[in-house]
């Protein structure tokens, strides 16, 4: 297998399911700043211009995040990345989708992106400011969804927690938010994991 992957962008929580399963990989890095996500040898295998891309056994290119690690679940079922139980299972899903869905693409996207949702520079601190408060907002319902549990699932780690630890990377990290307490603490727990120490060192981060 082969993941294209940007450091510290959202395929940071593939490489982290990559390392948790333990199978021989690739790392292919993507330079977004200089735009090679659009030039012809990418777009080749992925035309939506866009990281995490995994390059399967079969010569297959699968994109997106939840697709990606659903298939990684569901073809690796000795690791246990989705619970069994089939509400546990819904409930990682349903965190998954939020996090992707709202989180990253509606509330990140205008803090680091605003020219995507207002064509005129001087919309742009209205849109920033927007999406800061969708991706707060979203932090705390996160927050209240962990009240009482060490994984967004229950009892172990599933693929929704590597989902939510790129966004918590992303507050933390790179925007200077303190995550509320629920999910400084999940936050702790998943750099304290050697799949997610690896996988930050490999990506040039530093896990405290």
């Amino acid at each position: 297998m082969k993941l294209y992957y940007s450091p510290g962008a959202c395929s940071i929580g593939i490489h982290v399911l990559l390392e948790e399963i333990g199978k021989p990989y690739e790392l292919a890095r993507v330079n977004l700043a200089e735009g090679e996500q659009h030039k012809a040898e990418f777009a080749a295998l992925n035309p939506k211009g866009k990281v995490p891309a995994l390059l399967r056994p079969d010569g297959s290119i699968l994109t997106e995040f939840p697709a990606i690690a659903i298939w990684l679940a569901r073809t690796n079922q000795d690791r246990n990345l989705l619970p069994g139980d089939p509400d546990a299972e819904a409930r990682a899903m349903e965190a998954m989708d939020y996090i992707v869905a709202t989180l990253h693409m509606q509330g990140f996207s205008r803090m680091f992106r605003p020219a995507n949702f207002a064509p005129s520079e001087a919309d742009h601190p209205a849109v920033k400011a927007r999406g800061r408060e969708i991706f707060s907002k979203g932090l705390e319902a996160m927050d209240r969804a962990l009240a009482g549990k060490e994984w967004v699932a229950g009892g172990a780690f599933s693929i929704a927690d590597a989902a939510l630890f790129y966004v918590e990377f992303w507050a933390a990290d790179r925007s200077g938010m303190t995550l509320p307490p629920n999910l400084a603490a999940h936050y702790a727990r998943m750099k304290a994991r050697p799949a997610v120490r690896k996988a930050m060192a490999d990506e040039g981060f530093a896990p405290a």
